[in-house]
């Protein structure tokens, strides 16, 4: 016997390749009057590995048959598809330094910047030596906006997460 209906919920990244079942599924080539049911009770869901992706083969595993007509059927394990999303990180610890108005938009960046939101064990490293702030203007003002670009990430695992730049604020204040 064949099952159909069954789908796996997409997700995002978390290291582990499990993934949830979404519906049940429904018996293919039973004959008709004998007595066979389908018990997805313990069926689960596995990608052949945990990393990102789209379109990714989901084997399902744990379904059974029940009823007295059993012995005369096999039942084979169906196969599905989803996606597991890149997980999103975040860093903390980069600021940027007030300064005196000098017609430019630019922010000097310092801190100790760190990377948050990744999955212990993981090989994802934050780069900083392209790191670049600007405010939106070159006008005064205070706890203005800095756009930090150029932080990247690299490492064997990279691949699963995606980067957002931050924000931080700093004042221009007027030129003596």
């Amino acid at each position: 016997l064949t099952v159909n209906g069954f789908t796996a919920s997409d997700k995002e990244y978390d290291g582990v390749s499990r993934v949830k079942l979404r519906s049940a599924g429904i018996l293919v080539g039973v004959i008709g009057g004998d007595d066979v049911t389908l018990n997805a009770t313990q069926a689960t869901g596995a990608f052949a590995n945990s990393n990102a992706g789209t379109g990714k083969v989901v084997q399902v595993f744990g379904l059974a048959i029940t009823g007295p007509d059993t012995a005369n059927y096999t039942i084979s394990q169906p196969i599905t598809r989803a996606a597991i999303t890149a997980k999103g990180l975040t860093v903390s610890g980069i600021t940027a330094s007030d300064k005196e108005y000098d017609g430019t938009n630019e922010a000097t960046i310092e801190g100790a910047a760190s990377l948050l939101g990744a999955i212990s064990g993981d090989d994802v490293t934050l780069n900083t030596t392209q790191t670049a702030g600007a405010f939106a203007n070159a006008d005064l003002g205070t706890g203005k906006t800095v756009t930090i670009s150029g932080l990247t990430i690299s490492g064997a695992d990279a691949g699963n997460y995606t980067l957002t730049q931050p924000t931080t604020t700093a004042t221009i204040t007027a030129k003596e």
